[in-house]
């Protein structure tokens, strides 16, 4: 069974910055894609960034230059630095875990608001 505990959110000023962890377990995890995902209110959940088991790095386009992606394999978990965060970046963060057995485990998201 895959769990995954994402923590690090929180309320931050307008041009600060937060770093979200999320912790796995039940799964090799240096194997997996891992991933941070972000749902407004009323709105869908998007994509933020990936990490591929080998490092490779995507992120949406708006957010390219402010947040960074990175992943400790020893410590079975993913990061996201998010720096100069703006309103709009107010959010549930979610963090996906992509196996090689082709299945996705989410975890139960973290709050992060950015007030202006």
């Amino acid at each position: 069974q895959v769990q995954l505990v994402e923590s690090g959110g929180g309320l931050v000023q307008a041009g600060g910055s937060l770093r979200l962890s999320c912790a796995a377990s039940g799964t090799i995890f240096s194997l997996n894609t891992m991933g941070w995902y972000r749902q407004a209110p009323g709105k869908q959940r998007d994509l933020v960034a990936t990490i591929t088991s080998r490092g490779s790095t995507n992120y949406a386009d708006s957010l390219k230059g402010r947040f960074t992606i990175s992943r400790d394999n020893a410590k079975n978990t993913v990061y996201l630095q998010m720096n100069s965060l703006k309103p709009e970046d107010t959010a549930v963060y979610y963090c996906k875990c992509s196996t090689v057995a082709l299945r996705d485990y989410w975890g139960q998201g973290t709050q992060v608001t950015v007030a202006s």
